[in-house]
């Protein structure tokens, strides 16, 4: 096991407070292109990414000093760490770990050229200003050996036992075995298919039913691949909070006896920091948050006592850190270094400033993520890399806002009004109303405003108590500069001015700056290139080439459909010839009663019935009501709280003879099991097509200039995948039976047919 050096450094060189003082650190990708800034401006002779390695107290050590100079009067090795802002912000702290990364390479230097003494080069780079701080100190190979053998002797004992654990975890998952006497019909398929792509180091989109046992069949395998293929990590990523639960269940089935400590596997699940953290409105800062206080100092013991707990879920590490007294939220991502399988959302590895995929390039893992419910990945990825300024909510921070802080604030509010001076069209009407432009680049009228703001908004955070309405626009304003930076043919910037007043007087402006992500293949392509086999599932996968596109999965990636094990006798499938287009909504109300009332009649029980939006669905339940009232009805409303959402979904479970109406694609389309009883039929009075506004005729035309797929890719795929998901929720396990109604004549086309399961036929 090579140990990489700035891993070594975090674990032997840390010391004191966590030092988070909302110091808006640059992400990933910023670092990267802030060091190729810098790399090129170096003189022709500088080596960058320059590889060391070597051995100390048996520990294979490799890494990469950001730059060399060899020919320079005394040979110097260069670490640059970027930042924004004030470089007094940087503690203590991160800088000890900053130069104790800069030593290490300078012993592994010494060691292999032998050196008597070597020139050492931290250099912090400003990101925003294009400003970099150079900081020299020269050092005697003596001093440097003694300090590698220090942080080395630190880091021995657990370097032993994390070989040792990788040993024992390979051997035991070696023999791992399946927890059942026999798969599920096709479950084998499943399962066989994993584990051949991820052993030819393949993308692998895989489309199989509900009721196969997709979680349980898809990491089995991958685990069974884990000696085999020498892989280090296994993430496990879901779009939703309860999937995570399911795949800890598919996990804990694998463990001997139920005992999730007899397999010697660490399994961790990673939380959102707002739902971990104990303190919300405190500075994650030893003079802020008493878990942060002397945080590096505790953690050793939780550290180890974690490790020997192996089962990681949520309550495990809030327990572990409550008997240590630190941090629950930064114990999970110390404990993310450390751990074999860990489950967590999609944007733990696919958003800007992902912990596993940052980890993953540091320690130059050998990874592979398995990504459940893969077909909600390209929204989740849009909204990743998409963010919004909005000019009424600087107006309304402003209002409150300290003495300090008021200046940098009406700086902002001129910039507002230059852009929309120089962007709008002149108004030859004064008339009130709504204009929107779509730009080709992101105006600049804002920044040096907004880098103004920034700034005393950090040092302001740094010093006093959080104000969650700074704290918001300044993580808003923050992922805003970061994409304006990226910007190109994958997104759409738009401006937006609403005009208000009085006629004949002064109009109000108030504008709205957005960058929505269109094509997220651009930006994730790197995350899946990084993976050393990937494999996507999902009940609905189809067509392979929409996904393989927006995603921006490998060229080499293979798409593989798993049979139902359900068969057309288990479904009575009906396409009533309504037309449910906007035009023809108040026509078809009657005819939709009718048949709701006659299969209601004919085949009691509980029912769903789907709608394209929460006014359509009002208009029906009102009329159902007053033409039926002896049929009880439940519906879904706006802003449904969780608690809200968990009584609608057990009416079904405990009663019999209701008729709930959802917003199809909303949070009762998918992820909710109803079998037997609990849902004898299914209607869906909607294609489940998108709206045609706008935005999504923008989305359309970008889609077909690198496609050629603009209606298919931004209407008919995601409609029908919606479509499929809502319907899914009526056929759980082979001994399910029911009705789909599918009420919109377009349903009888053929190229809408050729999109749905062939198994209904």
């Amino acid at each position: 096991m090579k140990v990489a050096v700035r891993s070594l450094c975090e674990f032997a060189a840390r010391e004191g407070s966590l030092e988070h003082r909302y110091t808006p650190s640059p992400s990933a990708d910023e670092g990267i292109q802030g060091h190729k800034i810098l790399q090129a401006r170096r003189p022709s002779h500088y080596q960058s990414e320059y590889l060391l390695e070597g051995e100390c107290q048996g520990i294979q050590l490799r890494g990469r000093a950001d730059g060399y100079w060899p020919d320079a009067p005394m040979p110097t090795l260069e670490e640059i760490k970027t930042h924004r802002g004030d470089l007094a912000r940087i503690g203590p702290g991160q800088r000890q770990l900053h130069w104790a990364q800069l030593k290490v390479y300078g012993a592994l230097l010494c060691q292999r050229d032998s050196l008597t003494q070597v020139r050492l080069r931290l250099v912090y780079y400003d990101i925003a200003r294009d400003h970099e701080t150079p900081l020299d100190e020269v050092w005697q190979r003596e001093d440097l050996e003694a300090f590698l053998t220090q942080v080395c002797s630190r880091y021995r004992d657990w370097h032993r036992q994390e070989s040792e654990h990788r040993q024992q975890r390979d051997r035991a998952l070696m023999t791992l075995a399946f927890p059942f006497t026999d798969f599920r019909p096709h479950q084998r398929l499943l399962s066989e298919t994993v584990y051949k792509r991820i052993c030819t180091d393949r993308a692998l989109l895989l489309e199989a039913p509900t009721g196969i046992g997709k979680t349980l069949g898809v990491t089995y395998p991958a685990l069974m691949a884990m000696p085999r293929r020498q892989l280090d990590r296994l993430f496990v990523l879901t779009a939703r909070t309860t999937g995570r639960q399911l795949v800890l269940d598919s996990l804990h089935m694998l463990m001997p006896k139920g005992d999730a400590e007899i397999l010697p596997l660490r399994v961790l699940e990673l939380t959102a920091r707002d739902k971990a953290c104990e303190y919300p409105d405190r500075a994650c800062h030893g003079e802020s948050c008493p878990l942060a206080d002397g945080f590096f100092d505790r953690l050793p013991a939780a550290r180890q006592a974690a490790a020997a707990a192996r089962w990681l879920d949520r309550t495990r590490i809030q327990t572990l850190a409550a008997e240590h007294e630190i941090c629950p939220y930064y114990l999970a991502q110390e404990m993310a270094r450390w751990s074999d399988v860990i489950i967590g959302d999609v944007n733990h590895y696919f958003d800007q400033q992902a912990l596993l995929s940052g980890l993953t390039r540091q320690n130059d893992w050998r990874v592979v993520p398995l990504i459940d419910e893969a077909h909600n990945l390209i929204d989740r990825a849009r909204s990743m890399y998409s963010a919004q300024l909005s000019q009424s909510q600087f107006r309304q921070v402003a209002r409150s806002t300290p003495d300090s802080l008021s200046n940098a604030f009406r700086a902002v509010q001129r910039a507002w009004g230059r852009l929309i001076k120089n962007q709008i069209e002149p108004v030859t009407s004064p008339e009130t109303g709504d204009q929107r432009y779509h730009l080709t680049e992101v105006p600049t009228e804002l920044n040096t405003a907004l880098q103004r703001l920034v700034g005393d908004l950090t040092e302001y955070m740094t010093e006093h108590p959080v104000i969650p309405e700074l704290q918001s626009l300044l993580f808003d304003t923050l992922s805003f500069m970061k994409l304006a930076e990226r910007f190109g043919g994958h997104s759409l910037c738009t401006l937006e001015v609403k005009r208000t007043g009085q006629a004949g007087k002064r109009l109000r402006s108030s504008a709205r700056l957005s960058i929505r992500n269109l094509i997220p293949a651009d930006f994730l392509a790197e995350r899946f290139a990084q993976a050393q086999a990937c494999i996507l599932f999902s009940a609905t996968l189809s067509p392979a080439e929409y996904y393989q596109d927006l995603l921006g999965l490998p060229d080499s990636t293979l798409w593989q459909s798993i049979p139902s094990p359900f068969s057309a006798d288990q479904l009575d499938l009906h396409i009533v010839n309504i037309s449910t287009r906007f035009n023809d909504r108040l026509r078809s109300i009657g005819p939709m009663v009718k048949r709701i009332e006659q299969l209601y009649q004919s085949v009691p029980g509980n029912y769903l019935v789907y709608l394209s939006s929460f006014a359509y669905l009002e208009q029906l339940k009102i009329a159902l009501e007053q033409q039926c009232p002896d049929i009880p009805v439940i519906a879904q409303t706006t802003g449904m709280g969780e608690q809200a959402r968990l009584e609608f979904i057990e009416q079904f479970r405990t009663r019999r003879g209701v008729v709930g109406f959802a917003v199809l694609g909303g949070v009762f389309s998918e992820g909710i099991d109803l079998p037997g009883e609990a849902l004898v039929g299914v209607f869906i009075a909607t294609l489940g097509l998108p709206p045609f506004d706008d935005y999504h005729e923008q989305l359309a035309r970008r889609l077909q200039i690198r496609f050629g797929q603009g209606y298919a890719y931004t209407y008919l795929y995601p409609g029908i995948r919606k479509v499929i998901q809502a319907a899914g929720r009526l056929i759980r396990t082979p001994e399910d039976s029911g009705v789909v109604e599918l009420m919109d004549d377009r349903y009888g086309s053929a190229e809408v047919q050729e999109l749905l399961p062939g198994w209904w036929r």
